[in-house]
């Protein structure tokens, strides 16, 4: 155990310095995306929303990573000006026939994913579907005052273009100059969830169906009680259900987005004492805020609600709403999205997150056996680790569940991660030598094998970890 322990702490402490300054490059290199399409967009369009647009956009599209591959940015390139004017279209139909428009949005939600059953490339539509209708919630509407030489209905298109274009551009050089990591090219595409029963629909049906529910309890009450503002918490209920990796992940996510915007609320009102509501030094903190909220966001989504809360207050200002007023029933409207999606993902058609997870760990497992295997003809780690990064994404709502309970639970699936993840630098090791021992195999063969038993899994991985170490 001291052994094990020890290659965890240090695995960790590298592990997160390394996510840190890898963080930090690519929030530079997304802010600067963000800048230039948001100049881009001013030249053309004077007004503050096509410069929004264009901010909202860089970051969705960064975090998609849809531009990081050539087939990736053709698809974006022909899909997005047509999902733009649809996304148009329903932007007009929440503003002038609410109910028509939120039926279309979650129809939409639901079809970007649902489309996951059908592969990677379906699964990259349904990304494209889902970005502009994501933009409609997070962009304030700002009403036009001038008159450009672009019809206001084909902005979001261009805005949409010149983000890709940017984004796409930004991170290749990034790339070629070694500011960011190369691409990963995984050889083989993610195999599809397995369905617990033949009587259940898979895993992204579920999703997609926990979703629309989620997306329609929100319209229906904010329309009722919160006429103004509804979109707050249909927001709220799209992000904590939004890449769902089950139940207590849905939850820890709500959680984090309520403490993060309830710290943004108390910052922001403190920052508005001494900030003007639309001046130049305002639209600077704004980007500021943005760029720590990004940087931040891949050590806890708390650091991501904060500091976009502190820029949607700024931001208010132009918008002409009275900030101050907004703050605090703004905060009750994310609780009252937290709890819906929460709801959903817990009562309707509900997806165990140790499934999930034992889900991932087995891809991770099988992973590793073929690249331990003399027979494969050409054995690298990439993706073993690539599916060690799969199951970190879990870690953090496992990790503050063990906290909670850890005195009157004595299995916690934390510990398995943290033992895969221990495993993670001898593998590597090993996978790069001429000659396996067998033993490793064995080991790696009942660490697959205890996958059906959760009680044997975390003994089965320390036993992994003590055969490589040795």
């Amino acid at each position: 155990m001291t052994l094990l322990a020890s290659a965890q702490r240090t695995s960790g402490a590298a592990t997160g310095s390394t996510a840190i300054f890898r963080a930090f490059r690519e929030a530079v290199v997304t802010m600067l995306a963000a800048i230039a399409t948001m100049l881009c967009a001013l030249a053309i369009d004077p007004e503050p929303g096509p410069a929004i647009l264009a901010v909202v956009l860089c970051i969705s599209l960064s975090r998609s990573q849809l531009d990081r591959h050539r087939q990736g940015r053709i698809e974006a390139a022909i899909v997005l000006p047509v999902v733009g004017l649809i996304a148009v279209g329903v932007g007009t139909l929440l503003q002038f026939a609410p109910w028509i428009g939120a039926l279309v949005f979650t129809t939409g939600m639901f079809v970007s994913i649902w489309l996951r059953r059908f592969g990677p490339m379906a699964s990259r539509a349904g990304s494209l579907i889902a970005l502009p209708f994501v933009v409609l919630l997070s962009t304030p509407y700002i009403p036009t005052t001038r008159v450009t030489p672009i019809p206001a209905a084909l902005m979001p298109v261009v805005v949409a273009l010149l983000a890709l274009l940017w984004v796409g551009a930004l991170h290749a050089l990034a790339r070629r100059a070694r500011f960011l990591a190369p691409a990963p090219v995984p050889k083989h595409s993610a195999p599809a969830p397995a369905r617990s029963s033949s009587l259940q629909p898979t895993a992204s049906t579920r999703m997609a169906i926990q979703m629309a529910t989620a997306l329609a309890a929100s319209f229906v009450i904010g329309y009722t009680f919160f006429a103004e503002h509804w979109a707050w918490i249909v927001l709220t209920a799209f992000i904590v259900n939004s890449g769902n990796r089950g139940r207590l992940d849905v939850a820890y996510k709500s959680v984090l987005r309520v403490l993060g915007a309830a710290a943004g609320t108390l910052a922001a009102l403190s920052l508005s004492m001494y900030v003007g509501s639309h001046d130049m030094t305002t639209a600077v903190l704004i980007l500021v805020m943005i760029f720590l909220g990004i940087w931040l966001r891949p050590l806890s989504y708390a650091w991501w609600a904060l500091f976009v809360t502190i820029a949607l207050a700024m931001l208010q200002g132009f918008a002409g709403s009275p900030a101050l007023h907004m703050l605090w029933p703004r905060l009750g409207e994310i609780v009252i999205g937290a709890i819906i999606g929460v709801a959903s993902a817990w009562f309707v058609l509900p997806v165990r997150s140790t499934s999930a997870l034992r889900r991932r760990l087995a891809d991770a497992l099988a992973a590793l056996s073929e690249a331990l295997d003399p027979a494969t003809p050409m054995r690298t780690s990439d993706d073993f680790v690539a599916a060690i990064a799969s199951v970190e994404q879990m870690h953090p709502a496992f990790r503050a569940s063990r906290l909670v309970t850890r005195r009157f639970q004595s299995m916690q699936p934390a510990d398995w991660v943290d033992a895969l993840i221990a495993c993670r630098d001898p593998a590597i090791a090993l996978i790069g030598k001429d000659e396996m021992p067998g033993n490793v195999r064995r080991a790696v063969g009942a660490a697959r094998k205890s996958m059906r038993e959760p009680q044997e899994i975390l003994p089965a991985l320390q036993n992994l970890h003590r055969s490589m170490a040795e």
